[in-house]
């Protein structure tokens, strides 16, 4: 069990060192002093590290925040539902290609690729968050793809699966990410949304699974 542990330690050193600029190890750093392992949210055997009630940062002021909106850095509940519903159900993603668009921790990245995706890449625009998403794979010890680029409205040729988990702000977005998805699902593609109170659903057509 001991030489197991070591091998994905070692494992995930070597893949996180490999593709990493001097901003995202300044990056690493400071995610890992403002933030805490945590196991306590609807999937717990995925560990992330997140900001919460036990760390320092949550008690200070934002403009002491060294990010920009850390959004990667909290458990969304749409994403805890659909990382939780692949892990239960992964016949919708073994054997796939899988993107998650917005992936923040990359949580619902995590849980495709314990859960026998081919290949999953998280995608976000936020920096942080791509490191953010390296991170939490070495701590896994899983190995997935990073995708920094704004992918919207991308034919998404590489991939069977698009997750997409609490994106829908507001009635506008919605709009633009329904219209997108929706020319995907017409590809073929299997779309996977989590998202709480239907927010921005109201002028949206809901597709559900088989």
């Amino acid at each position: 069990m001991n030489l197991r542990c070591q091998k994905i330690k070692n494992y995930a050193k070597t893949v996180f060192n490999s593709y990493c600029s001097s901003n995202e190890l300044l990056y690493a750093t400071q995610i890992k002093n403002t933030t805490t392992v945590c196991t306590n949210h609807l999937t717990p055997e995925i560990k992330l590290y997140l900001i919460n009630d036990q760390c320092k940062l949550w008690h200070l002021p934002v403009d002491q925040c060294p990010f920009n909106d850390p959004f990667w850095a909290f458990y969304w509940p749409g994403g805890q539902a659909i990382s939780r519903f692949i892990l239960d159900n992964y016949q919708y993603v073994k054997n796939k290609t899988v993107l998650d668009v917005g992936s923040g921790s990359a949580a619902c990245s995590l849980a495709s690729a314990m859960a026998g995706a081919n290949e999953v890449t998280a995608n976000d625009i936020d920096p942080v968050a791509c490191v953010a998403a390296k991170l939490n794979a070495q701590l896994n010890g899983v190995k997935i793809n990073i995708l920094s680029k704004n992918i919207l409205f991308d034919d998404c040729s590489n991939w069977d699966v698009i997750i997409v988990g609490d994106m829908f702000y507001s009635n506008d977005i919605a709009d633009v990410l329904w219209k997108w998805l929706d020319s995907l699902r017409v590809c073929g593609k299997t779309i996977l949304i989590g998202d709480p109170e239907n927010r921005g659903f109201a002028t949206a057509s809901v597709w559900m699974l088989d």
